[in-house]
């Protein structure tokens, strides 16, 4: 038989499969790149941690075809049986809805005296390429044929893709509608339960409006184009779409954004309003925002060891305070994937050893700080034992040689200064408090406090500069707003744990300060030094006031001060009003001055003083 003649057969036989309603004909698609989401392709389905059938088997000439998931895992894989030897079994993966796909995913043929097989697993979505897939499994016994594909609807609580409008618990409209030839379009949002919904109005028969959704703030929307798309049937005016959902929490997709577009019947072209994330509450909408930009394979907000700490810890706060659990996977997540050694520039320029122990004292005590937070939250023993880990750590550091006290910045002992000895102090007091029957953390808390407010930190108008001199002095260094907040938290928690009032004293005292003056404070709002004229933050200065917000709202928790309260509630509303795009998210100046800055680490800052305001 000739080369063409036998293309010319196979492609006759192919279009006869197709017609027989047998296999679409595919479109061409590249092949498949790994994904990695919580674990990468190929993976062994005998490490699947649920194994379901969500959509129906298919009988195919006898063989029963299954396709399998495991929603813990966020992957699925497929299974022929009944079949014989040579009979093929595969995944076909799409991101955009089913009109193409990588195919062949897996392949696997039953071997000789087998009468069945299985693929390997391959990840449903890609959270970290911002693309949420539809996977079905395929067969070829003498015929191919395939399973339905899942998941085509997004689900987020009670609500799916494709509930009616009429079932929402609101309709706002958090962006301008945009016009087009003489037609309305405009983007409706059910805020408490994250759906959107399209409208298009004074328009005729015809007229198409539809929702588009990405999972990276609009810059692609590959899945989402198109969803709900509808025409103004004759005789009318308007339509709308159904709603859609902005969040996948099987997929692990957050922070999904929407917008409405529509066209004019008679011509091609089409308008759309921005780009919108809804946000149920204040916290939420900026959680969803933070987790968006989340690394969920590695484990981190890429590029900042300790900021990551500071990160982890400020969501972790909110949970605690919302009474959510829709991050606790990021937490554990987070935990799994960075207590191992790393070398230098993998997470910190600086290697990780094991524990989240490095050089740097500073950055290890972080991450103690955020494990202590997990543990409460989850009351998981692992966390509080990592604590443990890392204090023991921290307290080799602990020097009585130089300065009388205190513990060192970094391991070559170059600096005391502020911000470590704030951590130590407030992680040898928290594991006091923690731990039942102890007597070893509770003293080192006591010598350290006394150290602390004797050691000159704390200047004549009750600020914290950043450190002593080698003279051990104050060095009359930046007022940080992290470093104010560390002593306040600190001594909050050991009013806490000892009842001494002379502790309690000494937060307020630091509280008041920092409300009052103008180095940290400025028309109301807490303000770095590096938030006003042209300046810029540095990615360490982005979250010093997210830290000082978590202690300064556990001081007015402490006391129930109404002058607290208000001072918190003003961030909140300030932050709200002044620093937030539609797409929810939170720049460096809390004021809204220009210019502005606005990334991962100012998102979770900013988190820490939605989540302070949370109920009050």
């Amino acid at each position: 038989m000739s080369a063409r003649l036998h293309r010319v057969l196979h492609g006759l036989l192919a279009l006869a499969i197709a017609l027989a309603g047998l296999v679409a004909l595919p479109t061409p698609s590249r092949a498949a790149t790994p994904v990695c989401a919580l674990a990468c392709d190929t993976l062994d389905p005998s490490k699947a941690q649920r194994d379901t059938f969500p959509v129906p088997q298919v009988n195919l000439g006898g063989r029963i075809l299954k396709l399998h998931v495991s929603d813990p895992d966020s992957m699925a894989w497929a299974s022929i049986d009944n079949g014989v030897t040579g009979d093929a079994v595969w995944l076909d993966r799409s991101w955009d809805r089913g009109a193409t796909w990588e195919g062949l995913l897996g392949k696997a043929s039953i071997p000789g005296t087998w009468t069945g097989t299985r693929t390997l697993m391959y990840n449903l979505t890609d959270p970290v390429g911002h693309r949420r897939g539809w996977i079905r499994a395929c067969g070829d016994a003498a015929g191919v044929t395939c399973t339905d594909w899942v998941y085509p609807k997004v689900c987020d609580g009670t609500y799916c893709d494709g509930a009616d409008p009429a079932t929402a618990a609101g309709d706002e409209r958090p962006v301008p509608a945009t016009t087009l030839f003489g037609r309305t379009i405009s983007l409706h949002v059910d805020q408490k339960n994250g759906m959107a919904w399209g409208v298009i109005e004074s328009g005729g028969a015809g007229d198409e409006i539809w929702l588009d959704r990405s999972w990276d703030t609009g810059a692609t929307w590959p899945e989402g184009s198109s969803l709900g798309r509808t025409s103004v049937p004759s005789g009318k005016t308007s339509t709308r779409t159904a709603m859609f959902a902005t969040r996948d929490p099987r997929g692990l997709m957050f922070g999904g954004a929407v917008r409405a577009c529509g066209r004019e019947a008679s011509h091609q072209e089409g308008s759309c309003t921005a780009w919108v994330r809804p946000a149920p509450s204040r916290a939420r909408a900026a959680a969803d925002a933070l987790v968006a930009s989340y690394h969920t394979y590695e484990g981190w907000w890429r590029s900042s060891w300790w900021n990551s700490a500071v990160a982890v810890t400020s969501l972790i706060d909110f949970a605690e305070r919302t009474g959510r659990h829709d991050y606790d996977w990021v937490i554990a997540r987070t935990f799994e994937q960075n207590r191992g050694s790393f070398p230098p520039g993998a997470r910190s320029s600086d290697a990780v050893e094991g524990h989240f122990i490095s050089r740097a004292i500073d950055d290890a005590a972080w991450w103690g700080v955020a494990w202590l937070a997990a543990y409460d939250h989850t009351h998981e023993r692992r966390y509080l034992d990592e604590a443990v880990t890392i204090a023991t750590y921290v307290h080799q550091y602990w020097d009585t040689g130089t300065c009388g006290g205190g513990v060192w910045w970094d391991r070559e002992r170059t600096y005391k200064n502020a911000v470590t000895n704030g951590l130590y102090l407030w992680l040898t007091t928290s594991l006091h408090r923690r731990i039942s029957g102890d007597t070893v953390w509770g003293g080192r808390a006591a010598t350290a406090a006394t150290w602390y407010l004797n050691s000159g930190m704390i200047n004549g108008s009750g600020l914290v500069n950043d450190g002593l001199t080698a003279g051990c002095r104050n060095n009359s260094q930046t007022v940080w707003s992290y470093n104010q907040g560390l002593a306040i938290g600190a001594f909050t928690q050991l009013w806490r744990s000892t009842g001494n009032a002379q502790y309690l004293d000494t937060a307020r005292r630091l509280a008041d300060a920092a409300t009052t003056s103008a180095a940290l404070t400025r028309d109301g709002v807490l303000t770095e030094s590096c938030d006003t004229g042209g300046n810029a933050c540095d990615d360490n200065q982005k979250q010093f006031k997210g830290i000082f917000m978590r202690h300064f709202a556990d001081l007015a928790d402490a006391t129930g001060s109404a002058t607290y309260r208000t001072y918190i509630k003003r961030q909140a509303d300030s932050i709200w009003a002044t620093d937030r795009d539609p797409l929810n998210r939170l720049g460096q100046r809390w004021a809204g001055t220009t210019p502005n800055q606005v990334d991962w680490r100012t998102q979770a800052s900013a988190l820490g003083a939605l989540t302070a305001a949370d109920g009050l």
